[in-house]
């Protein structure tokens, strides 16, 4: 069967694979190792820096372009506005759909409870972190703005205290990192899954982060387990503390400890009160376990 070019002359069937073939380019043989080398390694090393690994100002782009959407809206005072709003404006910096940055958004805020300190202040029905089935709200239903704590990530940030770099069709700009004043990455929990590579940063208490911090730059030897302790939770939960697994973690970035919950005793209603649960679960889950 023969075929018309863009001239209109008809042109024979083509069966040899590596020919030129009109209007369809030239299909080329490639291992698929060098495949693999020249096109997924680079995607795979961009989705590890953006998703997996927050930045070391604590965010991840989805973050950063959320918050400095709220913060160019003004929303560090006033009352709170609709979700919606801030979703829409949102997507100036992040065009990948309204529900992902939504979702960031709940995350972020005070009513989900997934974070020690939330850069969120919301109203409305935000879900809870420690749940399965209490679900967040339509952003149409839910109100927010920046909470206080969050003014300690733009200040200075009009002095040129940051790089800048345009959105993804120029038109705006945006900054690479925020010039946050306390070590967010560590206060506030992060998790990251990519391309053959995760992380999971826990949180610790702002002030032994602090304090930490403050001992490092006086002393760069300094005994670290003087003023941070052991990873903090914002749901509560109890450490079983293991000085050589922490000190692991503090050396290497890698290693692991036990959580359980925290529980009392009703002897009227001969019943065990769960008040705080570990962090890696649900309370609908520990329910289903029980029965």
């Amino acid at each position: 069967m023969a075929k018309k070019s863009a001239a209109g002359e008809r042109q024979p069937k083509v069966n040899n694979a590596n020919a030129y073939i009109a209007g369809a380019g030239t299909v080329v043989d490639s291992l698929v190792t060098d495949t693999l080398k020249s096109n997924f390694m680079p995607y795979a090393m961009s989705v590890i820096i953006s998703r997996a690994i927050p930045e070391i100002d604590g965010f991840k782009p989805s973050h950063r372009k959320l918050l400095y959407t709220m913060y160019n809206m003004g929303l560090l005072s006033g009352g709170t506005i609709k979700s919606a709003n801030i979703v829409g404006r949102t997507m100036q910096l992040n065009p990948h759909g309204d529900a992902a940055i939504y979702e960031t958004m709940v995350r972020l805020s005070e009513g989900n409870q997934a974070l020690l300190h939330p850069f969120v202040a919301s109203k409305g029905s935000f879900g809870k972190a420690y749940s399965r089935d209490m679900q967040y709200a339509a952003s149409r239903y839910t109100e927010a703005k920046l909470a206080p704590i969050s003014a300690e990530l733009f200040k200075d940030i009009d002095k040129k205290t940051v790089d800048f770099v345009d959105n993804y069709d120029a038109t705006m700009k945006e900054p690479v990192l925020f010039p946050v004043t306390f070590p967010t990455v560590l206060v506030n929990a992060n998790m990251g899954i990519a391309a053959g590579m995760a992380s999971s940063i826990c949180s610790f208490n702002l002030e032994e982060v602090c304090r930490t911090t403050i001992a490092l730059i006086r002393d760069k030897d300094a005994d670290i387990f003087e003023t941070l302790l052991a990873p903090d939770f914002p749901i509560g939960g109890e450490l079983i503390y293991d000085k050589t697994a922490i000190e692991q973690i503090y050396n290497t970035g890698h290693g692991g400890f036990k959580v359980r919950g925290v529980y009392t005793y009703d002897k009227s209603a001969n019943c065990i009160d769960i008040t705080e649960i570990p962090p890696t679960t649900t309370v609908e889950a520990i329910i289903d376990n029980v029965i």
